[in-house]
């Protein structure tokens, strides 16, 4: 089989689909990956790094997705890259459909695309292995970037004051409290970095096994709560730093945090809503850029960059590749068809097959029905 890897042309998407750890293993396999020249260098792979992993390196985009059976990426296709689709071909990516512009599902459904969303191919045990291993970068990174955002010298033109809080406090002087609302993959990850650094961690969500998995897992030094709106009011209240980490497969984010809670906040204070790829989950989010990260509201810092795991690219790039690695090695020895069996988690990404809506929750999110018939003979029901 042919795969491609085009270079990511969102602003600083530094990110690349494929390592050549991924390429090499494709390669031995008897494939033909087809890398789009200088696709690696933001993350610190040159030409010559895929060229030894056995790729074939090609210097147009256009050139990756005309040869290519299936294309591998990491960012959410952009209106440049939508006439370059191969009609049939077979589309992997980070694609949160609920909440991309209609522009994308049309020339997805047009050039009759089977595309497949990395956020939701899901295992029988419920884990989300690909969107996994991008969360507990995001997770793990959010001390470093909530201890910037934090800064007093972020008065400056072009930058929103913070509370002048450190992480981790001194003796005599207490921590930043963190309230972090979902305690998923990246809310533990998240509340493992920042006590690992001092703060005072406070972790809710409505699920009870997990506050239970939390609380055992960090012996009682993370604080639970279960989420309902007496506890998410409370808690927003006392946080130096907010974090949305709540996901539904294939549905937009819940608000859960109203702007009245927001503006009981502390001047200052950060909200960082890493939901905002499936819509946000606080109302005062919208979608920010690396390039101008953060803005003011109710005067609370918000960060709510959708790709903020690209300024940590390699590791991004790595960590994606090892976890997708597998669904590709597996569309390249039996096909779709084949690898859907073998891996069951693929079909339930597969959010349009062959141009048509494959996955209920995504049509109900795009106000649309189920038309495709899978090659399993049934639709993707949440």
């Amino acid at each position: 089989m042919e795969f491609g890897i085009p270079k990511e042309v969102r602003d600083l998407e530094m990110r690349v689909g494929l390592a050549p750890s991924g390429v090499l293993s494709l390669v031995k396999s008897g494939h033909t990956v087809y890398v789009e020249s200088k696709a690696g260098l933001g993350a610190g792979f040159s030409d010559e790094d895929f060229r030894a992993a056995g790729a074939q390196i090609v210097y147009t985009a256009a050139e990756v997705y005309g040869r290519s059976d299936v294309v591998a990426k990491l960012s959410r296709p952009t209106q440049e890259e939508h006439r370059l689709f191969r009609p049939g071909q077979m589309i992997l990516s980070f694609l949160h459909l609920s909440v991309a512009s209609p522009d994308l599902f049309e020339a997805l459904a047009e050039k009759e695309i089977t595309a497949v969303a990395y956020e939701m191919i899901e295992e029988d045990d419920g884990d989300l292995p690909v969107l996994v291993s991008a969360s507990q970068v995001a997770g793990r990174f959010a001390p470093s970037v909530a201890g910037h955002l934090l800064r007093s010298d972020r008065g400056m033109p072009g930058q929103q004051k913070g509370r002048g809080i450190l992480l981790s406090g001194i003796p005599g002087v207490p921590p930043a409290a963190v309230v972090i609302i979902g305690g998923g993959t990246l809310g533990v990850n998240a509340a493992g970095a920042f006590m690992g650094l001092g703060a005072e961690v406070t972790v809710l969500d409505r699920n009870l096994s997990k506050l239970k998995y939390i609380d055992e897992r960090f012996n009682g030094r993370v604080t639970t709560m279960f989420a309902n709106k007496y506890n998410l009011q409370r808690a927003v209240r006392f946080a130096d730093v907010l974090l949305g980490a709540v996901l539904i497969p294939g549905q937009r984010a819940p608000l859960l945090v109203s702007r009245e809670m927001v503006k009981t906040m502390r001047p200052g204070s950060v909200i960082m809503d890493f939901s905002i790829d499936e819509g946000g989950c606080v109302e005062t989010s919208r979608p920010t850029t690396l390039r101008d990260p953060s803005y003011l509201l109710e005067g609370v810092v918000h960060y709510c960059v959708p790709n903020m795991t690209s300024v940590v690219a390699r590791t991004t790039t790595y960590a994606v590749t090892n976890a997708a690695l597998p669904y590709l090695r597996a569309l390249g020895e039996y096909g779709l068809i084949g690898a859907i069996h073998r891996e069951p988690a693929l079909v339930r990404g597969i959010n349009l097959y062959q141009g048509n809506l494959a996955d209920s929750a995504v049509a109900a999110a795009l106000g649309r029905k189920v038309t495709a018939n899978l090659p399993r003979g049934e639709e993707r029901t949440r």
